[in-house]
């Protein structure tokens, strides 16, 4: 048997209402990341939309019981950080400090 068909039938539906859940989230952060109206309006809105894709692939995961993902979420959240950071540290000198 696969890993879905072990799976309570309860946690199956929380685990799609995540999914769908997270893809209407997505849909309201991509309207706030293309209205801005700053830069680091938009630069907030990426960053969360990146958060919510690993939750999607983690949640996708637990879902199929996939754990070949994992290295997939690691790389993904470092690379998130590290421009997150970079972009942080552009804007602290633009202010003046």
């Amino acid at each position: 048997m696969t890993l879905p068909a072990l799976l309570p039938p309860l946690l199956t539906v929380v685990l799609v209402v995540a999914l769908v859940l997270l893809g209407v989230s997505s849909l309201l952060v991509v309207v706030r990341l293309l209205r801005g109206p700053s830069g680091l309006d938009r630069l907030i809105a990426l960053d969360v939309l990146v958060a919510e894709f690993l939750c999607g692939i983690v949640v996708y995961a637990a879902l199929t019981g996939d754990s070949s993902l994992v290295p997939v979420v690691v790389a993904i959240s470092l690379v998130g950080f590290l421009g997150s950071t970079t972009v942080a540290r552009f804007v602290r000198r633009g202010t003046g400090r």
